[in-house]
């Protein structure tokens, strides 16, 4: 064995000053004329990445802000709070009589919000909310808009309905961001919270994302519940089918034949999504649509097809 001098290899070194540079890039990415301190907010910071940063960047811009959930001890990363895990802040929000709620997840990329009555406002109603004020701005790039294949389809049709292009990726921020940079969009997300403002920053950045938002609520003088309600969320049934060995989706008869008849009584104001985990034996049905009965009733049939 060929022995190495440790100090020969390298050093590791600390950059003292990286936290304060990244709290001045935030600042900067937000309109210092739109003024903050009128908004009481409480802020989850999943005992994460942002524990430490989303109290500077947030009070240094003048709102008046509660924290919780920034106290990590290396093993409550996200338990049972966060973006993963709303009701924690859902239920601070509502005791608070705060204005509204921001959760970031442990490594600060995704984000969720709660209204002042405790409703969450997810990925999708979030980057809907962005783009609809951009686009009245005039500051969306070629009023497109990139999703996933689970961008709920309240908000194709919202955007439909303002003249916006919506671009379907396939689900993932890489495959979001991919498209982004393909169709010259500047802004793009998913539900699950992961918003990226390539305007603002090269990745996904969740603080980035929330300074957007209350850049939105400020201007347009209307309270976060409010936006919420600008568009229309259908509801969704997901329903994970077991499998013992791979199916073939296309040559599958009787699912092509029950989706056919589902997407039939749907209509325009429905639609169906059936994919294989990329990491579990499972088939994944998910059926959305105005009428959760049907919708509901759809997922049903299309899983007992793959079932039987």
């Amino acid at each position: 064995m060929v022995s190495v001098d440790s100090g020969s290899i390298g050093k590791a070194i600390r950059h003292e000053q990286s936290l304060g540079r990244y709290i001045d890039f935030c600042k900067l990415a937000f309109n210092r004329s739109v003024d903050l301190s009128k908004l009481n907010i409480v802020i989850d910071c999943a005992n994460g990445a942002t524990y430490h940063i989303a109290q500077d960047v947030f009070s240094e811009l003048g709102a008046n802000i509660t924290i919780i959930n920034d106290q990590p001890d290396g093993f409550n990363i996200n338990l049972d709070c966060g973006a993963t895990d709303t009701k924690h802040l859902q239920q601070v929000v509502v005791d608070n009589k705060a204005d509204l709620g921001i959760a970031f997840d442990g490594d600060g990329d995704r984000l969720m919000m709660v209204t002042a009555n405790g409703k969450l406002v997810d990925g999708d109603e979030l980057v809907f909310i962005i783009a609809k004020a951009w686009h009245e701005q005039g500051r969306l790039t070629n009023d497109t808009v990139v999703g996933t294949k689970m961008t709920n389809l309240g908000a194709r049709h919202g955007y439909r309905d303002l003249n916006i292009d919506f671009i379907e990726a396939d689900v993932g921020d890489r495959f979001v961001m991919e498209q982004m940079q393909a169709s010259g969009s500047i802004l793009g997300g998913e539900g699950s919270g992961h918003i990226i403002c390539l305007n603002q920053t090269t990745s996904g950045d969740a603080i980035i994302a929330a300074l957007q938002v209350l850049e939105v609520i400020v201007k347009s003088g209307k309270t976060l519940g409010e936006l919420k309600s600008e568009m229309e969320k259908y509801p969704q049934v997901l329903i994970n089918v077991k499998t013992q060995e791979k199916i073939d989706l296309d040559q599958h008869d009787d699912l092509k034949k029950k989706q056919h008849e589902v997407e039939q009584a749907l209509g325009d104001e429905g639609r169906v999504l059936i994919r294989a985990s990329g990491t579990e034996p499972l088939i994944r049905v998910m059926v959305e649509g105005k009428d959760l009965s049907l919708v509901q009733k759809s997922a049903e049939q299309l899983a007992e097809v793959l079932g039987s």
